[in-house]
Formats: structure tokens, C-alpha cells, sequence
């Protein structure tokens, strides 16, 4: 599996966020109205390396839901706060779609795949949030 490249190519942006922020409830709730698993979310703030202020995970068990969870946290982010992605990447394996919203990126697995990046024990100096589906 090729690694995604989009995390390298831009910088934070000045405007940090809270999990308490309108676009982090709603890619949260959208991630639930899809029924995504494993819902964990990464403060990366303290991090100075960090490419965002947090990470969103979450799993689906197809292709088909994979897709359907991404589109559907661009459509309501977009609905919500008016703001479109900065980019996404994974819509052609669906295996793995990144949404990326600059200080926050989605990122939308199959089990394997999570499994596989590993993207918990990468940034393990995040604090760790699990949310119920």
C-alpha cells in the first residue's frame, strides 16, 4: 500500500481548534450517522511536528462505506460550517480517505488498512480520545 502524500504538502493553519469546535461535532456526528467504528480522535496541538491540531479516525467494513462516510462528512462540514476540504486522497482504493480541513483531517479506514498505517502508535504523543458510534 502506498503511503498518502498529502500530509507533507501544506502547513497548519493560524486558527486552532477544540474538540469543542463546530467542525470537529460535526465531522464526529457525521462519522456516527454513518455508523463508522473505532471513533478515536488525536490531539496533536502539543506536538510541534504536528501537520494539523487533530486527527479523526474511524473504520468501515467496505468500500462502499468507506466512500459513504467521507461524502457524507463533506457534506455536512459543508452544510454546518460552510467549508469545503483543503483536499481529500483515497477515493480511487477506497481503502483509506483523507479529508483534510488544514486543522483537522478525517481519516476514513478499512480495518486492514488501519491496521497496517498504524497512525495511533505513530503519533502516540497525542492524547487520545475514543467516541461512541
Amino acid at each position: 500500500m502506498a503511503p498518502l502524500t498529502i500530509l507533507n504538502t501544506r502547513k497548519k493553519a493560524g486558527n486552532r481548534i477544540t474538540r469543542n469546535s463546530k467542525i470537529f461535532t460535526t465531522i464526529i456526528k457525521a462519522i456516527q450517522d454513518k455508523k463508522g467504528e473505532n471513533i478515536v480522535s488525536l490531539d496533536l496541538r502539543k506536538i510541534p511536528e504536528a501537520v494539523a491540531d487533530f486527527f479523526i479516525l474511524c473504520e468501515a467494513n467496505s468500500t462502499n462505506q468507506v466512500k459513504a462516510i467521507a461524502d457524507f462528512v463533506e457534506e455536512e462540514v459543508q452544510k454546518y460550517t460552510d467549508e469545503t476540504p483543503y483536499k481529500h486522497e483515497g477515493y480511487t482504493a477506497q481503502q483509506w480517505i483523507l479529508v483534510d480541513y488544514v486543522n483537522v483531517v478525517v481519516h476514513v479506514f478499512q480495518p486492514e488498512t488501519r491496521k497496517f498505517y498504524n497512525l495511533e502508535e505513530m503519533w502516540s504523543d497525542a492524547e487520545r480520545m475514543e467516541h461512541l458510534g
